[in-house]
């Protein structure tokens, strides 16, 4: 799956009913507000046309505090038969990790070239600066596709956490206590693994929630049926993730069982509940142990954005339409996701005091990304169905939303099409479109008012 396809997957047409809000809002528009000016740092590339964002399917982290961006994109070498990072790659070059500090970008390398699909991806970097993601090593898997290995980099050199005896493993996040969690293959035969169930390549054992911590890795266990993965990690070390409830074939939709989030802490995995539905994805968990994403609902037809905490699962409803999910949230609990409007388009929300506020768009439909402590939320707006043209947004102090295109100098190369990520300094990490379709990371810094 590439960052196209992922895009895609995260802007899915959201369906039809909401359950009841406390309180749905249309965000203000004072007409009077200043925003930053910012600095456009074009990261460029490792010599190939395209940039990787994610393909795991869960938000990554890709910027920290100290404005090191992280993440993968092609370099110059061709990759035959273009197994990277998945078949449906539309382009035929080698994708590496790669780090971006201080002006420097670095490749980020794998553990081995594999001559039959070559890559590696970043998808977390914490505050020291580790970052984690997934590399090919020379192996080959039951499908003939590249075996991967879950990976650290530590000041640029890469390093193989291993796996539960089976072929596989991927890291999706790391904490600041340097903390790993992700999935790995054990030895034990699985047809419908929970990662198959996700749409990705049949991976033949049982798929593990894990977590490596002192050079050593733990299977967490799961919720009853026979895979789980963990999607993310806070610094006291609780973790959330999503696993089979039975090994039973019952649930039409997605996989062939069951899947609620979970939450993993002192050695035990319990279960967020359910809406009504046989599916559900853990995003994002804060210090404070509070937990969101999205989950469906009886019949599995529509899908909401959810909000857990201490026990209790709070169903965040949409503005009158079927489907939402509820993306990123920071330390005082607001949530940012995206939610159906009753035409059927959508727009970016945020959740705060109970209250949903629709954050408009830019012409058509949007989708909030992520959201600093002091409320800064980004994302990508579509302006246009018949270009199909999407600007990166900024949305702070009640509204209106703000292209990002206009915050940075009109003569900039680079269109600013979707920004993913925000820090407490206000810098701001996404990227972008040269003339040529050529596609780049960017950094933006903030440097005064406008």
């Amino acid at each position: 799956m590439n960052t196209k396809h992922h895009l895609n997957h995260l802007k899915l047409a959201l369906i039809v009913g909401s359950l009841a809000l406390p309180l749905i809002t249309q965000a203000e528009q004072p007409p009077t507000n200043k925003h930053p000016r910012y600095k456009l740092i074009d990261l460029g590339t490792l010599g190939g046309p395209e940039y990787y964002s994610d393909f795991s399917g869960f938000p990554p982290r890709l910027l920290n505090e100290q404005g090191t961006v992280v993440g993968g994109m092609d370099t110059a070498v061709p990759d035959s038969p273009c197994l990277k990072p998945f078949p449906s790659n539309p382009d035929c070059f080698v994708s590496h990790a790669f780090q971006w500090q201080n002006g420097q970008l670095r490749d980020l390398g794998t553990l081995a070239f594999n001559p039959t699909g070559n890559f590696s991806q970043a998808f977390w970097i914490n505050e020291r600066g580790l970052s984690v993601g997934i590399s090919t090593d020379a192996g080959l898997d039951q499908s003939g596709f590249p075996t991967t290995k879950a990976v650290v980099w530590n000041n640029g050199q890469i390093s193989n956490l291993g796996t539960l005896g089976g072929n596989s493993s991927m890291a999706q996040a790391i904490n600041n206590r340097d903390q790993v969690v992700g999935w790995a293959l054990n030895t034990v035969p699985d047809p419908v693994a929970l990662w198959t169930a996700l749409g990705y390549l049949p991976l033949g054992t049982q798929q593990r929630a894990a977590l490596w911590q002192n050079g050593t890795i733990q299977d967490l266990g799961t919720l009853g049926g026979p895979d789980a993965w963990a999607s993310g990690l806070n610094d006291a070390g609780q973790i959330i993730g999503q696993s089979y409830t039975t090994d039973t074939t019952v649930t039409p939709v997605r996989g062939a069982r069951p899947i609620e989030v979970f939450l993993w802490e002192n050695g035990t995995m319990t279960s967020l509940g359910n809406l009504g539905g046989t599916y559900a994805e853990a995003w994002k968990l804060n210090n404070r142990g509070q937990v969101v994403g999205w989950m469906t609902l009886a019949g599995d037809e529509s899908f909401h954005p959810f909000f857990w905490e201490r026990g209790t699962l709070t169903d965040l409803g949409t503005f009158g339409g079927s489907t939402g999910r509820a993306t990123w949230l920071n330390e005082r609990g607001e949530v940012v996701g995206v939610a159906d409007l009753p035409n059927g388009l959508h727009d970016a929300f945020l959740w705060k005091n109970g209250v949903m506020t629709d954050l408009g768009n830019l012409g058509k439909t949007s989708f909030a990304h992520g959201i600093n402590s002091g409320g800064q939320i980004v994302g990508a707006s579509r302006v246009s169905f018949v270009t199909g043209e999407v600007r990166a947004f900024l949305w702070e102090n009640g509204g209106p939303m703000i292209d990002l295109n206009t915050l940075v100098p009109a003569n900039s190369s680079l269109h600013l099409s979707f920004a993913h990520s925000i820090n407490e300094r206000g810098e701001i990490a996404g990227y972008g479109f040269l003339r040529n379709g050529d596609q780049h990371p960017f950094l933006l810094i903030p440097i005064g008012e406008e």
